[in-house]
């Protein structure tokens, strides 16, 4: 019989990849790298970095330089996973010469999920419980509609991609959409704020809805401009306005709107997203969980903002299909014809599906990485997968009647969550 607790015997880092990918499109999903821990006894744990997946796997296993620049692996071996703060203190400063933010945070990330993911099997609880405890017994999802990139289409065809893709997610039970308008030079300020109020019309107002930019404006100006004038579209937030690092920027773009600007998408650290709420005065954080230093980060970062009554709703790259830290109660949904998605399309455990989806499928180059390591995770609600909106449902969403809670935004509706490691 396997003890409660045993040393960490083995660090993998496998990289997944699909057959092909499009590198004029902004959808990242077509790779990934997964760190595996395993145990002595056999048991596994896994984590996930939204980053180049070679680099991640070599800063990964990189044998020791000096004492501050270290290999990941080299570092857990023996090591006991439950002590989940002190290694990853202890990871940050052995990879501080060549980490600190960028790559080096983002494998960091993926190890501390494996960690918690094989220390709550080990104690045979679900990861949510390490983190706390349950704070919410619902959320509300959204769905991230992105009609992929321009690719020598009119304004007209990508608002008429828009529109299925509406009408997929209104029929899914979504009360909650974010409409992504990456146009660029396909259109005007001016047309733009034309395609912002056909996308209201479409909606309806009884649906809140949110936008994302892709980091259009390099002035705060040409922004504030634009969202002035739809300010009647009742927008609950703007994503990506300006250039990512740009926090005066941001500063005066948020002091001049009444929508909340949203910032730290790229962010790595609870440093780096203290400076977006004191430079940046930003009103939404959205640190995605395999940038920012993984679920021992964001912890962090959820005190951070807590602290200052701050939202947090987390970016989350579309192969992953849902947030990991929560704290307005939204939640995010993948949308876009992700080549991740089609290859690994496990059951989200978040939501109540009246629907079973179909076995995973893998292919050669994701062989040492099986579908039913994913659906066996003590961290699985947190990394629910869904088909992109405008394909085929092959599920639909189990819709609940009661209201969000009192201090989420104003929404029709409500998902209920199953498994409250959703919400930890």
């Amino acid at each position: 019989m396997a003890a409660v607790t045993s040393p960490i015997a083995e660090v993998e880092a496998i990289v997944l990849r699909a057959p092909s990918a499009d590198p004029e499109d902004l959808d990242g999903s077509s790779e990934t790298v997964v760190v595996r821990i395993t145990d002595e006894d056999g048991r596994s744990g896994i984590g996930e970095a939204d980053a180049p997946p070679e680099a991640v796997r070599e800063l990964v296993l990189m044998a020791d330089s000096h004492g501050w620049s270290r290999g990941l692996r080299g570092m857990l071996l023996g090591r006991d996973p439950f002590e989940l703060g002190a290694l990853h203190d202890e990871l940050y400063e052995g990879t501080i010469y060549h980490g600190r933010r960028g790559l080096g945070i983002h494998a960091l990330s993926a190890v501390d999920v494996a960690l918690h993911d094989l220390a709550g099997k080990q104690l045979g609880r679900p990861a949510y419980q390490l983190l706390g405890g349950a704070r919410r017994t619902q959320i509300t999802p959204y769905a991230t509609v992105y009609p992929e990139a321009v690719k020598g289409r009119t304004i007209a065809q990508m608002m008429d991609r828009i529109a299925q893709q509406f009408q997929v997610a209104l029929a899914l039970g979504f009360g909650t959409v974010k409409m992504e308008v990456l146009f660029y030079d396909l259109v005007t300020d001016r047309e733009l704020v034309e395609c912002i109020r056909e996308g209201r019309r479409l909606l309806g107002d009884s649906v809140a809805m949110m936008l994302d930019f892709g980091y259009r404006w390099h002035d705060w100006r040409d922004a504030l401009w634009t969202l002035r004038r739809v300010e009647d579209c009742d927008v609950f937030f703007a994503e990506a306005t300006l250039q990512h690092d740009d926090l005066e920027g941001h500063r005066k773009l948020a002091e001049r709107v009444e929508m909340r600007v949203c910032g730290a998408e790229f962010a790595a650290t609870v440093h780096e997203c203290r400076e977006w709420l004191e430079r940046g005065r930003v009103g939404v954080l959205q640190p995605d969980i395999t940038h920012c230093g993984g679920f021992s980060e964001a912890r962090r970062i959820a005190a951070l903002t807590n602290a200052r009554s701050s939202s947090r709703i987390s970016s989350t790259a579309s192969a992953r299909g849902v947030s990991r830290l929560i704290g307005h109660g939204i939640a995010e949904g993948a949308t876009s014809g992700s080549p991740v998605i089609r290859l690994f399309v496990c059951r989200p455990a978040w939501l109540s599906w009246p629907t079973t989806m179909p076995p995973s499928r893998l292919t050669a180059a994701a062989s040492r990485a099986s579908p039913a390591t994913y659906r066996s995770s003590s961290i699985m609600a947190m990394r629910g997968i869904t088909r992109p909106l405008g394909c085929t449902p092959r599920f639909s969403v189990t819709i609940s009647p009661k209201p969000p809670r009192a201090r989420a935004p104003r929404y029709a509706q409500s998902a209920s969550v199953t498994n409250p490691s959703a919400v930890a």
